[in-house]
């Protein structure tokens, strides 16, 4: 019996990279919440070159570190799985992206939240990790998270993303639950 419980608990991790068991966490908005006209629309971004051998997110967090250039903000988080430039990047692989600001929530609640990334992908909003599928892989789902959003307003996203190459996606959904996702629309987001 337990054997089958832990084959069952990890074959769901394996299919859900986040996480194997259904959690929620509680966001916390930025504070002080930023003045609207103090912002602009998308989500800042920084890239630098990778080594052919990276193959993870920490390889990529070194890349950034050792020199990271700022590029063309995201409109958003909607980058379907495609074999042109990686995001707003001049390059077709090799890539790590350092992205940041503010995802807006109109309304306080629970929302369900997925991401699809390829490759690498660690991504945190009002400070609580949310998404999280390392390595080289095609366009998959990190796993879905439900997210508690205390208040309506701004809250701070802040992610490392890597492609090594073949094709680039990176995108959010969200929704009142997991039947409900949509896109998350560019317009939620800002730097």
């Amino acid at each position: 019996m337990i054997r089958t419980i832990c084959a069952a608990v990890f074959a769901a991790a394996v299919m859900s990279p986040l996480a194997a068991i259904a959690q929620t966490v509680t966001l916390s908005p930025a504070n002080p919440q930023p003045s609207a006209g103090a912002l602009s629309p998308g989500l800042a971004v920084s890239y630098a070159r990778m080594p052919s051998a990276v193959r993870e997110l920490a390889g990529a967090a070194k890349a950034l570190q050792k020199g990271a250039k700022p590029g063309t903000p995201l409109a958003g988080l909607s980058y379907d799985d495609t074999d042109q430039k990686v995001l707003t990047s001049d390059s077709y692989e090799k890539i790590a992206a350092d992205i940041s600001g503010y995802i807006k929530f109109d309304r306080a609640g629970s929302y369900m939240l997925e991401f699809l990334n390829n490759d690498g992908l660690e991504l945190s909003i009002g400070g609580q990790q949310v998404a999280l599928y390392d390595g080289i892989h095609a366009c998959g789902y990190a796993g879905e998270i439900e997210v508690n959003v205390p208040q309506a307003g701004y809250y701070p996203l802040k992610a490392t993303y890597f492609q090594r190459k073949g094709t680039a996606c990176l995108m959010m959904e969200w929704g009142p639950d997991s039947d409900g996702l949509e896109m998350v629309p560019n317009s939620a987001f800002f730097h």
